[in-house]
């Protein structure tokens, strides 16, 4: 019997992936950033689409159809009319942008095949027919198609993919389809990315530091948000005043009068972040959980749908999809891991399977995603080779040996670099391609920001917890496996602050101790929860297994494996790299264990941090 292979692409606009449904099902997945080096890679995702095509054991010509996640030309006339109502203010950025447009993406389909017959050494004509899926299509259908859920609404909420920026989706069975949208220029992922840019963080990668950063702050300019910028409906649905922004017709986020309604300029990148930078982040915080619970309500109530899907780059922001779990009106929800502009590859691969060939979907109330485990995964002798070209020194251990070992090596407060199984698809490390600690030390927040990542102090870390304590240490009931979700530490493991310690601002309520569990626990007594379960990570489950044994804690840190501004790591050469150049003490591959101690000198070229652009 012959398979039907379908093969999604997202590419040209921030973190290009592809990824292959054989009969239907995912079988593999991954962003280019993680064979390049080279973090949001937007470039053709070649290597990302070998890697697929490897995994299924095809070649391009076995493939039946590829399908890009985009309309190039809904896109282009987006971009045309909006120049053209606010000309001629937009004009410089206009000129900018036309000649690439006219000459690359005007042309996709053009440099689509050209690529792909390139990759596959085949003449164009010999290539599987492509096709293209929207945008805001490709984001719902990654979010139904691979949920648990017969019959789910779906909201998608991004900065803006041809049109629409928020879009309302009604699926159930094969069918999905589009309910409202709200367009262009008027989105909540351009909002909260106009914050990022006025902290001093970068957009389209540093929305999830404003995140981490709000609990710090107070919440002081709602209102002044709610008064000026955004003009938000009782259902949810509103409009941004772009006299305060320049998105639309400038080079950056912001101008100036934005910066007169908060009191200053935008903060300077990598400059000492202030008391106002953290009221911002609260702020802008706030009214993005508002906007998504009314949404949310709305949906709700015109549906009468019991369940909720989300996708979008706005979905990777837990601390609201926390807030929607336990207070909104929905059953349950389910977010889907690749919720950015990766998963939109996935989303239109499942596009062109359910609704262009009309395939039945089967839903046995589990999800379809694998865990997420979507990416390579390398055979002991593959790792052997690497390590041993490296000049690492390292022994190789069965389970049975290595799991307990681990146990005590991370009970007295090492960190380890944890690599094993197929890595992980979508922002989050999930325990393929981690960096793990004791979450009841308290220095393991500080010696894992500084000393290993290299990054923010403030940024928190999260926990990976056992699917069945989840309860013991947590305000939560449901299972969080793509670390999606933020929810409380429980009330008898926090520490009360004393009268002094509550007076304090800011960042200076980092250090204190707050809970049993001091690293994983957010400023707000918060964190953001993966739950491991032994049917997609048995790996990563024995561990925690060996470490639960010999605690009676069933948590460990979990931060993905990479320094600031580095793709977490693909290959164990990739670990071994990155475990030499940070202050890890030990490295476990596979069912390979190595000792920072017993490593050769390692002769780094000078300033290597340079070679990554700090995100």
């Amino acid at each position: 019997m012959s398979h039907s292979y379908i093969l999604g692409i997202s590419a040209y606009y921030h973190d290009s992936a592809a990824a292959l449904l054989k009969d239907g099902e995912v079988i593999a997945a991954a962003q280019q950033e993680r064979f390049t080096r080279k973090k949001h890679d937007e470039r053709f995702p070649a290597e990302a689409i070998s890697y697929c095509l490897e995994e299924a054991g095809i070649k391009l010509t076995d493939v039946d159809q590829v399908v890009f996640y985009d309309k190039p030309l809904v896109k282009f006339e987006r971009l045309l009319e909006t120049y053209l109502s606010y000309a001629p203010q937009g004009f410089r950025s206009f000129v900018r942008a036309m000649p690439i447009w006219l000459k690359e993406k005007l042309y996709l389909k053009t440099t689509l095949k050209r690529e792909l017959s390139a990759l596959g050494g085949i003449k164009q004509k010999q290539l599987p027919p492509l096709m293209f899926a929207g945008h805001h299509q490709s984001h719902a259908a990654s979010a139904f198609y691979f949920s648990p859920y017969e019959e789910a609404v779906v909201l998608c909420l991004d900065g803006v993919g041809e049109w629409a920026t928020t879009s309302a989706w009604h699926g159930k069975g094969k069918e999905l389809r589009p309910l409202w949208e709200i367009d262009f220029p008027h989105s909540l992922g351009l909002l909260y990315s106009a914050f990022t840019y006025f902290t001093g963080f970068k957009v389209n990668s540093g929305e999830y530091k404003l995140m981490g950063l709000a609990p710090y702050g107070e919440p002081k300019y709602v209102d002044v948000i709610m008064d000026n910028l955004i003009d938000l409906k009782e259902d949810g649905t509103f409009k941004l005043d772009m006299q305060y922004f320049n998105y639309c017709t400038g080079l950056t986020m912001t101008n100036d009068k934005f910066a007169a309604l908060f009191g200053g300029p935008a903060r300077a990148a990598e400059s000492q972040i202030t008391q106002r930078e953290m009221d911002l982040a609260a702020s802008i915080q706030k009214v993005t959980e508002e906007v998504v619970m009314r949404l949310a309500r709305t949906l709700h109530r015109e549906t009468g749908v019991k369940h909720l899907c989300l996708a979008g780059g706005v979905a990777l922001n837990c601390v609201s999809n926390g807030i929607i779990e336990r207070d909104g009106p929905f059953d349950s929800i389910w977010i889907q891991p690749a919720a950015g502009d990766a998963g939109g590859a996935l989303g239109a691969a499942a596009v062109i399977w359910h609704e262009y060939l009309g395939n039945e979907r089967s839903s046995d109330g589990k999800d379809k995603m694998r865990g997420s485990y979507l990416g390579p995964r390398y055979a002991a002798d593959e790792v052997r080779s690497q390590l041993e070209a490296a000049g690492a020194v390292f022994e190789e251990l069965p389970d049975e040996q290595m799991m307990p070992r681990l146990a005590e090596i991370l009970d007295t407060e090492n960190v380890v670099g944890w690599m094993r199984g197929r890595m992980e698809f979508g922002p989050r490390a999930l325990g393929g391609r981690s960096i793990i600690g004791d979450p009841r030390s308290a220095k393991m927040q500080s010696v894992m920001n500084l000393k290993i990542k290299y990054r923010e102090s403030f940024r928190p870390f999260a926990p990976s917890v056992l699917d069945y304590r989840v309860g013991d240490f947590f305000e939560q009931k449901t299972p969080s496996p793509y670390m999606l979700i933020v929810a409380p530490v429980k009330e008898e493991l926090r520490i009360p602050l004393t009268d002094e310690q509550q007076k304090l601002f800011g960042i200076e309520k980092l250090n204190l101790k707050r809970s049993e569990l001091p690293a994983i626990t957010h400023v707000d007594y918060s964190a953001r929860i993966q739950t491991v379960h032994k049917d997609t990570n048995p790996g990563y489950y024995a561990v925690l297994e060996a470490f639960n044994e010999r605690t009676n804690c069933g948590v460990l840190v979990n931060t993905s494996f990479n320094v600031r501004g580095e793709p977490i790591v693909c290959t164990p050469e990739d670990a071994y790299r990155c475990f030499m150049r940070t202050e890890m003490d030990y490295l476990v591959v596979e069912n390979f264990l190595l000792d920072k101690r017993q490593q050769p000198q390692w002769d780094e070229k000078e300033n290597w941090q340079e070679e990554f652009e700090l995100d």
